[in-house]
Formats: C-alpha cells, sequence, structure tokens
C-alpha cells in the first residue's frame, strides 16, 4: 500500500479537481468530493502504471499568500 499527498482545490464552476504532485500528470476532476475521491485514485493506478519512479520531492504544506493587487 503506498501513500499520496493529494492536492484539492475548487474552481470557479463549482467542480473539485484534484492533483497529486508527486506524479506528473496526475489530476482529476469532478462535481462532488466522493466522485472526485474515486477519480483520483483510479488516476493514482494508472500514473502508477505508466511512471517509472515519482517525483522525490517531500510534500510541505500549503501555504496562502495575500498580496496587493
Amino acid at each position: 500500500m503506498r501513500e499520496f499527498n493529494v492536492v484539492i482545490e475548487q474552481d470557479e464552476d463549482g467542480y473539485f479537481v484534484a492533483s497529486v504532485p508527486s506524479l506528473r500528470g496526475c489530476h482529476t476532476q469532478a462535481k462532488s468530493l466522493d466522485v472526485l475521491t474515486r477519480r483520483i485514485k483510479e488516476v493514482i493506478e494508472l500514473c502508477l502504471e505508466v511512471e517509472d519512479a515519482p517525483v522525490t520531492n517531500r510534500f510541505i504544506g500549503v501555504q496562502r499568500v495575500m498580496v496587493m493587487p
């Protein structure tokens, strides 16, 4: 069993978008979080089938930064 960090955002149309920073091109979207969770698991499995080695970056966290326009 392997564990991956997944970044989840919501776009302006209300879709949830998930990406896995340690797997190149590993992302999906869905209208609900339940569907998104199922889809990202499937995408991770597919990415692992075609990628030889995951990116070796270590996930630290997400930080919100504000700037004046």
